[in-house]
């Protein structure tokens, strides 16, 4: 084997190809991207730095180059061809391959609405640029979806001055993913610093200067944005006859339903041992797939085992996550300074935990939470409610048993 080809030079993909030169792979690698830009890191582009647009390179072309990677930038994919284990790419070429890594990632979910085409995406450094550089004191935004990155760009507006109303179907903002105590909190910030919401809400139509919802109000806008999520980019591994679902199908060891394909990131939906699949939206778990797809192409077998993990950032408050809470858990709260602790029980097993807090102050709680969901421990729900009983000496005494 001496040709790996990578489609997909976002963070799972770039990173898989430093990670395959780390582990000693040294024949010909390729990296194919669509966007005109260097591979760079997707969660600064909601945190503009002085009005504007952080782009955050994953790796520098010097790297890339010293390492070896065949980077390809503002090429698409046409057609893969399983079978003769080649790629048309969108200028022309053909690429054959021994290996092949789909890091395609995922697109935004469309409005539908008449006017649709008025709203914004943000996904990419370019959507990101076009709504900074329109977004100016003054202005008002309607952002349509109150997920996580629909409030994470609510609170960087409201910091320049700009008002922002937040449209979302559901009762309630951050209803998908965060635990409803720190949703609730969350929300409450929000409109302690103006944002407006209007929740429960559907879509009418977007005009030139405003959102109108399913009840026939009108929410003004000058600058449109659609948050209602991203779905995994299937099509060109569907067009092929890979096995895909909510995402590219693959075994514990990130092997699609063809041996010599593999996919990791956010396109990627991994078999659970509990059975069925199950896709990781996070910058780190995508970065943690790239390296396991690495290590399996490169020769090893090695199972992607990581905890689910995701943080927001929002004003001055941080939220992190780390496992799969769930309603029916026995949830224990832990009270700490400038923050709150949530740990989930399932059969008295740790199995998830949540942290809100000041800044980063939660950070170190929420690690060694991880540690001990991944230590298996059932630890005493008194001892994780009482903050004076320190979760390293509780992680200490569950390795030493």
């Amino acid at each position: 084997m001496d040709r790996i080809l990578i489609i997909g030079a976002g963070e799972s993909g770039t990173r898989a190809a430093v990670a395959l030169r780390e582990s000693g792979f040294t024949g010909s690698l390729t990296l194919v991207g669509t966007e005109p830009h260097l591979p760079y890191e997707r969660p600064p582009l909601s945190k503009p730095l002085d009005g504007a647009v952080q782009m955050k390179p994953i790796c520098g072309a010097e790297a890339l180059e010293a390492a070896g990677i065949d980077y390809r930038p503002g090429i698409s994919a046409s057609r893969l061809d399983a079978d003769a284990r080649s790629v048309a790419l969108g200028d022309g070429q053909t690429r054959v391959y021994d290996k092949l890594l789909l890091a395609t990632g995922a697109r935004p979910r469309q409005l539908t609405c008449p006017g649709a085409e008025r709203a914004l995406d943000f996904r990419t450094y370019a959507d990101a640029a076009a709504i900074f550089a329109r977004a100016e004191s003054g202005r008002q935004v309607a952002i349509i979806g109150g997920g996580l990155i629909g409030m994470e760009l609510a609170a960087v507006l409201r910091g320049k001055g700009i008002d922002v109303s937040v449209i979302e179907m559901a009762p309630k903002p951050l209803g998908r993913a965060v635990p409803p105590r720190f949703a609730a909190r969350l929300h409450a910030r929000h409109e302690e610093e103006g944002v407006v919401f209007h929740l429960g809400q559907g879509l009418s139509e977007i005009t030139d200067d405003a959102v109108v919802l399913s009840d026939g109000s009108r929410v003004p806008a000058d600058i449109v944005v659609s948050a209602i999520g991203v779905q995994p980019d299937v099509a060109l591994a569907e067009a092929a006859g890979l096995a895909v679902g909510n995402g590219i199908l693959t075994d514990p060891y990130l092997r699609t339903s063809d041996p010599n394909i593999y996919a990791s990131g956010d396109c990627a939906a991994v078999a659970q041992p509990g059975g069925g699949h199950m896709r990781f939206e996070s910058w780190r778990n995508a970065r943690a797939q790239a390296e396991v797809a690495a290590r399996n192409m490169a020769g090893g077998k090695e199972a992607f085992a990581a905890i689910p993990w995701f943080w927001t950032d929002q004003y001055d408050l941080g939220l992190q996550v780390a496992g799969l809470p769930h309603p029916d858990h026995q949830s224990v709260t832990r009270q700490l300074e400038g923050g709150e602790l949530e740990f989930y029980l399932d059969g008295g097993r740790l199995v998830a935990a949540a942290g809100l807090g000041l800044g980063n102050g939660i950070a170190k709680d929420i690690k060694l939470s991880e540690m001990l969901i991944a230590a298996g421990v059932s630890p005493d729900p008194g001892a994780l409610a009482d903050a004076s009983v320190n979760l390293k000496a509780l992680l200490k005494s569950a390795r030493a048993a």
